[in-house]
């Protein structure tokens, strides 16, 4: 023999075909229980990773990677900050905006939101908007036609549609010889859009910088300038040097995508983590179910660790033997579900809707939910660690069956023989 007797003997209890039926059943429990519970963590962890990436897609589809604004909410040097940051390797694009409340009329509806003044040919570049217009394009707002592009839950609030006129209400008022009024102007609707968050698409509504430097008289100024950068994790980083760059000129502040959705962030990382620790029990049980299985095989295999010990094996040997028992059956659990959880969360766009048309269900309907299809993500980190885990509570579980086993006594166990 090339390797070790207890590798040998260890591989050949597993093969053999036992007396007592019921440790196969076991066997065959535990590797299926352990194969499944593998399969669950890494899909439903893809799965989770999918709906991370397609809300992380679709946020950034309208808020920017990095935003710059001024104090008070007025930045007046806009330009030679877009100079200063375009020299930045990291920085794609920058595009200046204004951000005030307004309040929108239509008819008798009445609805807060939040007006946004930009550029629409530098918008197109620090988000992706445009690609989420149900009607009309972002192209429309043009300075001084005084058009206005909504969400559409914010459309639906107050009935508007192409090419209605809605009144826009800035907050900041005019004095008048009989008081202060708010500043009022009618805009036609010129677009809709629908990005699939309701942060967004319920309290956000666009028009021209030009016209909203009219409307909230801000002259020359802008609130801020938004920023895409070429790697948005490093979005953090890349906040703090500009933070210290801009440092001795003037008073700016400086968010980054992961500080203005921070709690957002958290929440889905935290469930995510909490899903793992759950699914992990399944494989835990599976794997302690090992322990069952290898008491019974020491029970079964008393005569064989007696004549062993009697013909020279020590207890390391024995221990050796079952550990090897068992932890062939946690490996090859632990592999049939990682091939097989691979197998379908990479599939997963083909096999849920197979499911759906076979018994007539659909999981997430597309008049409930946004994102109607499950996305899959599959993260080779998560299966190196779900196998990782998967092992280790396997090899665990072999502990104590086999130093049971190392602890026969020969004599004992010969007796009734």
């Amino acid at each position: 023999m090339t390797f070790p007797y207890e590798l040998f003997i260890g591989l050949r209890y597993t093969r053999a075909k036992r007396r007592n039926h019921f440790i196969s059943f076991i066997s065959m429990t535990s590797m299926l229980g352990i194969a499944l519970g593998v399969a669950a963590l890494i899909v439903v962890l893809s799965v989770m990773n999918g709906f991370q990436n397609e809300l992380r897609t679709r946020i950034l589809g309208v808020a920017s990677h990095l935003q710059i604004s001024g104090s008070n909410n007025a930045l007046a040097d806009w330009q030679g900050v877009v100079n200063f940051v375009k020299g930045s390797p990291q920085v794609r694009a920058a595009a200046p905006y204004i951000m005030a409340q307004g309040l929108l009329s239509l008819d008798q509806a009445v609805q807060g939101a939040m007006v946004r003044g930009i550029l629409p040919a530098e918008e197109d570049k620090v988000a992706e908007l445009g690609a989420h217009m149900k009607v009309g394009r972002l192209s429309d707002l043009k300075a001084g036609e005084f058009g206005i592009v909504l969400g559409a839950e914010l459309a639906q609030s107050i009935g508007a549609s192409l090419g209605d006129k809605v009144v826009v209400m800035a907050p900041q008022g005019q004095f008048t010889p009989t008081g202060v009024v708010p500043r009022i102007k009618q805009f036609r609707v010129v677009g809709i859009f629908q990005v699939g968050m309701y942060e967004y698409d319920a309290t956000l509504a666009l028009i021209h910088m030009d016209d909203a430097a009219k409307l909230y008289r801000m002259g020359d100024k802008v609130s801020g300038v938004r920023l895409k950068l070429a790697d948005l994790y490093q979005a953090p980083r890349i906040a703090r040097e500009l933070a210290a760059q801009l440092a001795g000129h003037g008073a700016y502040y400086i968010s980054d995508w992961t500080e203005q959705h921070a709690n957002f962030f958290r929440a889905v990382q935290m469930e995510k983590r909490v899903m793992f620790v759950i699914l992990t029990l399944i494989v835990a049980v599976a794997a302690f179910n090992i322990v069952s299985t290898l008491v019974m095989a020491v029970t079964d295999k008393r005569a064989d660790i007696a004549i062993l010990r009697t013909l020279g094996a020590s207890p390391g040997s024995i221990m050796k033997i079952f550990i090897v028992q068992g932890a062939l059956i946690g490996c090859i659990g632990t592999l049939i579900g990682a091939l097989g959880g691979v197998v379908l969360a990479l599939n997963i766009d083909v096999v849920v809707p197979a499911i759906e048309h076979t018994f007539g269900v659909q999981f997430l309907a597309k008049d409930v939910y946004y994102i109607s299809d499950l996305p899959s993500q599959l993260q080779w980190g998560d299966v190196a660690t779900i196998t990782g885990v998967s092992l280790v509570l396997s090899l665990l579980a072999t502990l104590y069956p086999s130093w049971r086993a190392a602890k026969t006594n020969p004599a004992e166990a010969l007796r009734y023989e």
